[in-house]
């Protein structure tokens, strides 16, 4: 199977034919992008400093590092992803705002982004857990970081990157949310298990 990699800046036609549950890589630019940015954006009505329209953001706390005799300039450490669902209620009005057209997180998010997917033309993505020294190797520079009073988790790290992945697709523009779907399913399998157990254990008063 022909590995899929998507470069940014990306076009609403881009995505088209990406689909839940496909497995896709990003080469060009990603920003951390967590919490207070987002509550800053939305709350405070601040105006975000990186221009991410059409790129992408990771819901992550990295890990840098100085890179030593260099001039304020930094190296990844580690990058691994942060619960995305914390960011829920923002991402809709974070997808308007600012134009992003990949998330990239751990876990599912829920109707509000499933919302601002489908009407942004954006997708959301998960990184695998557990795989941040993994991810890091993934990151070529640091190019950029702003807000940096909000300290290392929360600052937005501009990372130029390649072929940065796994990702696994969780929610795409047409708004199917995999995890969701997968609810569905496990459900149903959970209630014919319970079902054929009842059966075999139903002398048990």
């Amino acid at each position: 199977m022909e590995k899929k990699v998507l470069t940014t800046p990306l076009r609403a036609e881009d995505l088209e034919d990406i689909h839940a549950g496909d497995i896709i890589y990003l080469s060009g630019h990603i920003v951390t992008c967590r919490d207070v940015a987002h509550r800053r954006l939305i709350e405070e009505g601040r105006e975000l400093p990186v221009d991410v329209r059409g790129g992408a953001i990771f819901h992550a706390g990295p890990i840098v590092r100085p890179i030593p005799g260099s001039d304020d300039r930094f190296e990844m450490v580690s990058v691994g992803p942060t619960t995305s669902m914390r960011m829920e209620k923002f991402e809709k009005e974070f997808i308007e705002e600012t134009g992003v057209r990949v998330i990239v997180g751990k876990g599912g998010m829920g109707e509000k982004t499933m919302e601002g997917c489908r009407e942004g033309k954006a997708i959301h993505c998960v990184f695998p857990a557990g795989c941040a020294v993994v991810a890091a190797t993934c990151v070529e520079e640091i190019e950029d970081a702003q807000w940096r009073d909000l300290g290392m988790p929360e600052t937005l790290w501009v990372c130029r990157i390649r072929e940065f992945g796994p990702l696994i697709v969780s929610i795409d523009t047409h708004g199917r949310n995999l995890f969701e779907e997968n609810k569905v399913v496990f459900n149903q399998r959970k209630d014919e298990a319970v079902e054929e157990i009842n059966r075999h254990v139903s002398f048990i008063k």
